[in-house]
């Protein structure tokens, strides 16, 4: 026996602000939305799809009272696909992330970020050929 990610779920204040930003990021789309959740992905699952063979997990936001305290123990990387990651930094930060310091210090190949609601990410070296 064994089981599958299936998701991603993130705590937020405000799920819709949420989804529509990492949407905007990963090029997903909203796949579901409930009283306080958003569920988004690059795929609509199915049952057997999931049970067949393991898919890409979706993410789903979901609104809690109280705010982010501390770093993430757990965080997204993301790669750019057709553009330099400083490209994307530069996108990234128009939609409304920002460069955030966890300690990671100077000279990095990697950029930490964080989304509208603090949450950290890290953007790191482009896939683009």
């Amino acid at each position: 026996m064994t089981s599958r990610f299936t998701e991603l779920s993130i705590d937020c204040h405000d799920p819709e602000r949420l989804a529509a930003f990492w949407c905007e990021v990963l090029g997903f789309t909203v796949i579901d939305r409930t009283e306080g959740q958003v569920e988004i992905g690059s795929w609509e699952p199915a049952v057997e799809e999931v049970r067949a063979r393991q898919m890409p997990p979706t993410v789903v936001f979901l609104r809690v009272p109280e705010a982010k305290a501390v770093k993430n123990r757990l965080h997204l990387d993301v790669s750019p696909i057709d553009c330099s990651t400083e490209a994307e930094v530069a996108r990234l930060l128009a939609l409304g992330a920002t460069r955030t310091d966890v300690g990671q210090g100077e000279g990095r190949s990697w950029v930490v970020m964080a989304d509208p609601e603090g949450n950290e990410f890290c953007v790191l070296r482009t896939l683009a050929p």
